[in-house]
């Protein structure tokens, strides 16, 4: 039997859980569907979710259709939660983006569609809510073409053989034109080839609460599901972490290779450190309920138990290791306990929850002894909110947002970290460089292993990575940046692990103050993709707005009486301007805003002088050295460090770089 993960993915409210019930309903999966708006839904099975009427948690069903076994995917559909769509859409062979025909493409529609495009899955569209008021198919596919692909084509007209459609799906392929003009017509392989492929975006129109165009969506999944051959080594991919109702670790994967099998042990590894464990149950879910299975062969989902060690987005096995994502947090809120709460045991009951969404951020700050979180937004916020009083029976409120910024550097720079107190000795060398915009850190080394072994190396790695350095302007995370092991030593007799962990970090502080000395450290700020549509004859105060902001933008685009103005806004100017937009329109116009990446912050003195961080007196983060003398362990400023390091760094010596 064929088969496919297909995820289904929409912005907020476009009616894509109703259309997940009437797939199952029709296909026999379920009895009856449930009623979003009623909180009854299958795949909405959290309270939370039911309450507010929408998708917070990706939730998985299956079905099976005209010989092909198709396992659904309910992806989140809130902004607030794009980042576990971002982590679903890695396990889908096939998704089903949804518009509603009454609101049309959002900007949220945009940044999936981009995802989809960025992880390379087949895409079926499927614009819902027909029997709503819409400006008709032609005009939706208008739009469709213009914001998303010229290649979407009217699906049911495209499978029925229209001349038309197949003419615009063999335009889109060499082989394809050549088939068409030979037979006049495209087979059924080559247009399933073409979806495979994204070369062509089937569209489907129907109104999934009325059971409208289900039929014909189910059959072009079942006709168009990519044939995949998977490899016989065992592989997976986690895409989610939860726990069961009875507290259970979950982790959520798609088999990528060979089969998983219950109490088979299972390899991975943690921040560099390889682990093994063995997994205890394998379970297929339906909606909430689920069944427990021997095993489960490659191209399907399942949820075991027993893999503590696993984050959404660890590779097992065979499998390679993932992208980075995309989305993520921009603003950073204070976590405000409620009084006579162990601060302890909720920084730790934090991180539990990090361990579920790795996004979420979790930061100590020894010196104002405050916890913070970073958040996609207010939605967001409740849901953490919620699982500390669940789970753990935790009051707390949140502080206002502020804005997450992060530091860089701009040229490559040395630093050396050395720590010597009595009955102890190791000193690292490190070698700093930029990387492009969204990279994030890289952690690797050029040191010869006759020069230091492999095993002091492997630890160094490890202890570079082990936590999030921060910048030396403000005290702010810091990305982007390749940390590189040039040189290093031990003492046969005195050094301890712990000691090239302090060494380590001594030596990348070190050379952040010396890249801030040269004037080589940049202050990073979160800046949004924004497309501002308002009534024509507000353009000039939307402009004046526009520019005030330090934004970056296109020439307004004018249709009807409404212009469309899109470009780029630093968040810390555009997170409350929906506000004005719809006040100085009189409700006619809306913003859309989406994370575009982090760029030079527009006003990083001022910031910076706001900020009033002084590097040198955050003690957990010293730049300064431990040298021994007379016996006794004395501290050397950072910049006197390189006068009495111990190591140098021969370039002739240095091996390629490796992780």
């Amino acid at each position: 039997m064929r088969q496919a993960v297909v995820g289904l993915l929409a912005h907020v409210d476009a009616g894509k859980t109703t259309l997940a019930e009437a797939m199952l309903v029709r296909a026999g999966a379920i009895r009856a569907a449930g009623r979003v708006d009623r909180g009854e839904s299958h795949l909405d099975t959290d309270p939370m979710e039911r309450e507010r009427g929408i998708t917070i948690f990706a939730a998985q069903a299956a079905l099976d259709w005209a010989g092909t076994h198709l396992m659904l995917v309910d992806a989140p559909g809130h902004v607030d939660f794009s980042a576990e769509a971002e982590r679903t859409i890695a396990a889908l062979d096939l998704a089903i983006l949804v518009v509603g025909a009454n609101d049309g493409i959002q900007g949220h529609t945009e940044t999936l569609w981009d995802l989809l495009k960025r992880h390379d899955v087949p895409t079926l569209i499927f614009v819902n809510k027909c029997d709503l008021e819409n400006p008709g198919r032609d005009a939706l596919m208008d739009e469709l073409r213009t914001r998303l692909s010229p290649a979407c084509l009217d699906g049911a007209a495209l499978r029925a053989g229209d001349p038309t459609a197949a003419e615009d799906a063999a335009a889109t392929t060499e082989a394809a034109l050549d088939e068409y003009l030979a037979a006049g017509a495209l087979s059924p392989a080559t247009i399933a080839e073409l979806v495979a492929t994204r070369a062509v975006f089937p569209v489907f129109f129907g109104a999934a609460l009325r059971n409208e165009g289900i039929d014909e969506l189910l059959d072009a999944l079942a006709a168009l599901a990519p044939k995949r051959a998977w490899p016989s080594a065992f592989a997976a991919r986690v895409y989610r972490v939860s726990r069961s109702d009875r507290g259970e670790h979950l982790a959520w994967l798609k088999v990528t290779g060979g089969t998983l099998s219950a109490k088979m042990l299972v390899e991975g590894t943690d921040r560099g450190e390889p682990w093994t464990e063995k997994i205890n149950e394998v379970r297929v879910y339906q909606g909430a309920r689920y069944e427990t299975v021997a095993s489960v062969p490659a191209g399907r989902i399942c949820a075991v138990t027993g893999l503590s060690h696993v984050v959404p987005g660890s590779a097992l096995g065979a499998e390679p290791a993932g992208e980075r994502p995309t989305l993520a947090p921009v603003l950073s809120y204070q976590v405000v306990p409620a009084p006579g709460t162990d601060v302890t045991a909720l920084v730790r009951a934090l991180r539990e929850l990090a361990s579920e969404d790795p996004l979420l951020g979790v930061t100590w700050h020894e010196q104002l002894q405050e916890a913070h979180v970073q958040l996609m937004g207010e939605v967001q916020q409740d849901v953490v909110r919620e699982l500390l009083q669940e789970r753990y029976g935790m009051s707390v409120s949140f502080g206002p947002g502020g804005i997450l910024y992060k530091e860089t550097i701009t040229a490559p720079v040395e630093g050396v970290g050395h720590f010597e107190p009595l009955r102890h000795y190791a000193e690292v060398r490190v070698l700093l460089e930029p990387l492009p915009r969204g990279t994030g850190m890289v952690f690797g080394t050029r040191c010869m292993e006759d020069d230091l072994d492999r095993n002091w190396q492997r630890l160094i790695l490890s202890n570079a990575q082990e936590r999030d350095h921060v910048g030396v302007l403000m005290g702010a995370p810091l990305t982007d940046v390749r940390v590189t092991l040039l040189a290093g030593r031990a003492h046969a007799k005195h050094t301890e692990g712990g000691d090239f962990r302090q060494a380590t970090f001594r030596a990348v502080r070190q050379a952040l103050m010396t890249a801030r000395e040269q004037g080589f450290c940049l202050l990073l700020e979160p800046w949004y993709r924004f497309r501002l549509v308002v009534p024509a004859d507000k353009v000039g105060r939307a402009l004046t707005d526009l520019t005030r902001m330090a934004a970056a933008f296109e020439a307004p685009a004018t249709r009807g009486d409404m212009a469309t103005i899109e470009g780029t806004v630093p968040a810390s100017q555009a997170s409350a301007y929906g506000l004005d937009v719809a006040r100085y329109t009189g409700g006619r116009g809306r913003i859309s805003l989406e994370l575009a990446g982090y760029e030079p912050c527009h006003n990083a003195d001022e910031v910076i002088e706001a900020s009033t961080y002084d590097p040198e007196a955050d003690l957990p983060n010293t730049p300064d050295s431990i040298f021994c003398s007379h016996g006794a362990g004395h501290t050397i400023k950072w910049y006197d460090v390189p006068a009495h390091a111990h190591t140098t760094v021969d370039p002739t010596r240095l091996r390629p770089f490796s992780h």
